[in-house]
């Protein structure tokens, strides 16, 4: 992409920015940094998060290649999730967007305050939508 492209429709860096878009998706990817890890491991190092949309998160995240499912049998049979190859690339971009937030959060929460602690289209900062 050059600077005078824009992000097109079928941009590939629209890609990667509708990929960290969705609320859940950097976190999780973020919590995988260790990993791997049971569903109910992710839970409690993300906090916030309901099994389902955990859930959702982990299948969106497989069917785009960033997080890979291994189930192993037995009694209780367990499923763990790990980040592939592809997965770790991205964490070095969130690591980034994490430390701007770190830098700049509360510049951008004093700015909601000022509109009344409402986001655009009425929703409330730090929801699982």
């Amino acid at each position: 992409m050059t600077t005078d492209q824009g992000f097109l429709a079928d941009c590939r860096a629209r890609l990667a920015f509708d990929l960290l878009a969705h609320t859940w998706n950097a976190v999780v990817l973020w919590a995988l940094r260790d990993g791997p890890y049971r569903p109910g491991e992710l839970r409690e190092r993300i906090g916030g998060i309901s099994q389902k949309v955990l859930t959702e998160t982990l299948r969106r995240l497989e069917f785009n290649g960033l997080v890979t499912r291994r189930a192993y049998g037995g009694a209780p049979p367990r499923v763990e999730y790990e980040l592939t190859a592809l997965g770790r690339t991205l964490l070095a971009p969130i690591g980034s967007f994490g430390a701007w937030a770190f830098e700049y959060g509360d510049e951008v929460m004093a700015a909601q305050e000022r509109h009344g602690g409402e986001r655009h289209g009425g929703e409330r900062h730090g929801g699982e939508r």
